[in-house]
């Protein structure tokens, strides 16, 4: 059995981060090298894949996710059943490695949000039980980081600016690092700053509302607007975007998280009537609530991080970095350069699994890695929990 400080003592260790996100399409697992801790910690993706969910078990997780047929009994079979899914995910990210299980040092494992509860309850719930994962892969885990944070006073998310501030920070450029995932998340990193300089918060809807709408009317043929062209071909209705953006949300001083309890499959199913009611075409409807995401973006760039440290560059990430209507939209109404992940050697759409494997590396080594300033919390806290794996007989 592998204990924390033997694995806190390799360098460079092999770590797999695992993380189904709010789009709950699959579970992303990417294996990291990771050599040294702490800002000075560097990373290399050895690999990495999505395992999408089987129909069925997709179907049963957004029955969790609706209070009314989320059970307690169901609730506390799939919290197993998706480990074993968050199990395979990983043991299949090893193999694409051409390695064994038994060289991989560590997994870090998000799990599956089902529901966050960041004010004023403090209280959130992932599930993909951890265990399940260390017994059948035989390697020791490190899950459930969003506790300790919101413990301290803090939203629990979010996390990921962790990883940001190791991998994009610049002597002497601002830059804001955007995730468009179910929901949109940034980071901020003024200029030559540390932990005590970054600001991170979610900036409202990502793909979630898009990807409800394009499933909508495309009765299901497509689940995504792929490349946004659905979007490009369609007229944004500037009427209905400027009620749209009187959010109460958008306009919330951050620190702030959302998900979705506020932007999820009942809010898609307002806007799908909403734009039938005003009798838009389909591509039009994708179009006026893809300029939301977008503009929810730039809006919140103004409000909240241009005036606190300048802003040079912005780095997209996540699903939404392939959308061509959102990149063009967010460079036009902010006019600076965006750029994807891959500009600097990070894989956008793994972007949030490595940075799990960054988190469950540094938890071993006790070191604290979520960000105040992003999180609310009341000051450093090391996240996780760790599973030890099973015994080799």
């Amino acid at each position: 059995m592998r204990a924390v400080a033997e694995i806190a003592r390799k360098d460079p260790r092999l770590v797999v981060g695992l993380i189904s996100g709010t789009s709950a399409d699959g579970v992303d697992a990417a294996l990291v090298e990771i050599t040294g801790t702490g800002l000075g910690a560097r990373f290399t993706l050895l690999a990495g894949l999505t395992r999408p969910l089987e129909a069925g078990d997709r179907a049963e997780l957004f029955r969790l996710f609706d209070p009314s047929t989320g059970t307690v009994d169901r609730l506390c079979r799939f919290n197993f059943r998706l480990g074993e899914v968050f199990a395979d995910a990983a043991l299949a990210a090893i193999a694409a490695a051409h390695l064994e299980p038994t060289r991989v040092d560590l997994i870090g494992s998000a799990g599956q949000t089902v529901w966050h509860i960041p004010a004023p309850h403090g209280a959130t719930l992932q599930i993909g039980e951890p265990a399940v994962i260390a017994e059948r892969t035989g390697v020791p885990v490190v899950a459930d980081f969003r506790v300790a944070d919101m413990a301290a006073g803090g939203h629990g998310a979010p996390l990921v600016p962790y990883f940001d501030l190791v991998a994009y920070r610049h002597p002497e450029k601002s830059r804001a690092v955007q995730n468009i995932g179910g929901i949109g998340n940034v980071t901020h990193l003024p200029a030559g700053g540390g932990p005590e300089a970054v600001l991170a918060f979610d900036t409202g809807p990502g793909n979630m509302i898009i990807d409800g709408l394009v499933t909508v009317l495309t009765d299901g043929r497509e689940t995504f607007d792929r490349d946004g062209a659905m979007a490009s071909r369609g007229r944004v209705d500037q009427a209905w975007l400027a009620e749209l953006l009187n959010d109460p949300y958008f306009k919330q001083p951050p620190p702030k998280t959302t998900g979705r309890e506020v932007y999820g499959r009942p809010f898609a199913e307002r806007l799908l009537a909403e734009a039938r009611g005003r009798r838009l075409a389909p591509d039009d409807a994708v179009a006026t609530v893809s300029a939301l995401t977008a503009e929810s973006i730039v809006r919140a760039y103004r409000d909240f991080l241009i005036s606190r440290g300048g802003l040079d560059e912005v780095i997209l990430g996540g699903g939404g970095a392939y959308n061509s209507f959102l990149r063009r939209h967010i460079a036009e109404g902010l006019g600076l350069p965006v750029f994807v992940s891959e500009d600097f050697g990070v894989h956008g759409k793994l972007k949030e699994a490595m940075a799990f494997a960054l988190l469950a590396s540094d938890a071993v080594a006790g070191l604290a890695t979520n960000v105040p300033g992003a999180t609310g919390a009341a000051g450093p806290r090391v996240l996780g929990k760790f599973v030890p794996a099973p015994p080799m007989l």
